[in-house]
């Protein structure tokens, strides 16, 4: 497409209807691979609602026990993974120590 010979209201005008068609195409793109991927898993003595359902299952986490909480603000926990929470740094620097925390 020669966008050159378009004039500026042309361009305007396609401008606003790209991104709905290029929505409308992915939408396609995703239905034709999701059926190529049943295609597959259909050859193979899946539905793909097994496969999907057995990833689920593998991939799930447990959720983690709260170790650490606020005296005065019970909102304020923490389980002692990760990044520590800077109620937890400004706790200690104000000369408390972490065990006084525990849950």
């Amino acid at each position: 497409m020669d966008l050159s010979s378009l004039t500026f209201d042309e361009l305007q005008d396609l401008q606003k209807r790209i991104p709905a068609e290029m929505k409308r195409r992915e939408k396609q793109q995703k239905v034709l691979v999701l059926n190529e991927v049943k295609a597959l898993a259909e050859a193979r003595g899946f539905t793909i609602e097994e496969l999907l359902e057995k990833e689920a299952k593998t991939s799930k986490r447990g959720s983690v026990k709260v170790k650490y909480r606020h005296p005065q603000d019970a909102n304020l926990a923490w389980t002692g993974r990760g990044r520590t929470p800077k109620w937890v740094v400004q706790w200690q620097a104000d000369g408390n120590k972490l065990e006084a925390l525990l849950v």
